[in-house]
């Protein structure tokens, strides 16, 4: 957590924001955004999720250190895995590149659990999904779409977007996640992608 804590201290200084301004773009309280980057508090993951969308950047960059070599093996054992109270899990894929914006995850949402509701991200962001096991109620700005093992979708990723498990087992899906031109990485950009209720 102390780790996690210094790289949103470092995105957001590099932003040229004050703790204030990335907990109101956020929408969480000052108070947390403190908490977290001291490495006090361990957040939910929809709640971490707020201030990597309003520094326009991936809860994987906040997780990890690019990876600047041209080719790198990410094994199991060094994945890093986000665990959410509510009864479900984020694994990320990705090495994180040194120069874009993506991630690639692997969620396990147990039966009956609604993971929530993530704020849209940057403009000309992409979402890519594919249900590898159990069922999914994917919302996306309000609308539910009810997928099972197999069934793939893509949605623009600058939308509302929801998670959900009504079924009796687990379900597994896997995501990519492409941020729009605003989200990549750089220095001096403020973003306003946490305008919204809670990622994904």
């Amino acid at each position: 957590m102390a780790e996690l804590g210094q790289r949103i201290r470092a995105e957001r200084q590099a932003r040229g924001l004050s703790i204030e301004r990335l907990a109101e773009l956020s929408g969480i309280s000052r108070s947390m955004v403190s908490e977290v980057e001291r490495g006090t508090k361990t957040p939910t993951v929809p709640v971490l999720d707020r201030p990597a969308t309003a520094l326009g950047t991936s809860i994987a960059r906040l997780l990890d250190e690019p990876a600047h070599a041209a080719l790198r093996v990410l094994r199991h054992a060094d994945q890093r895995v986000l665990r959410d109270p509510s009864g479900w899990e984020r694994r990320v894929l990705s090495p994180v590149p040194a120069d874009v914006e993506f991630e690639f995850m692997r969620t396990t949402i147990g039966p009956g659990v609604d993971a929530g509701e993530f704020a849209p991200h940057a403009p000309g962001s992409r979402e890519y999904l594919a249900v590898e096991a159990g069922d999914l109620r994917l919302t996306v700005n309000g609308r539910a779409y009810e997928l099972g093992a197999g069934d793939p979708a893509y949605y623009p990723g600058d939308c509302r977007h929801a998670f959900a498990n009504d079924g009796p087992i687990d379900c597994v899906y896997y995501l990519a996640m492409e941020l729009g031109g605003a989200g990549h990485h750089q220095s001096g950009h403020g973003g306003d992608g946490g305008q919204g209720e809670s990622h994904g």
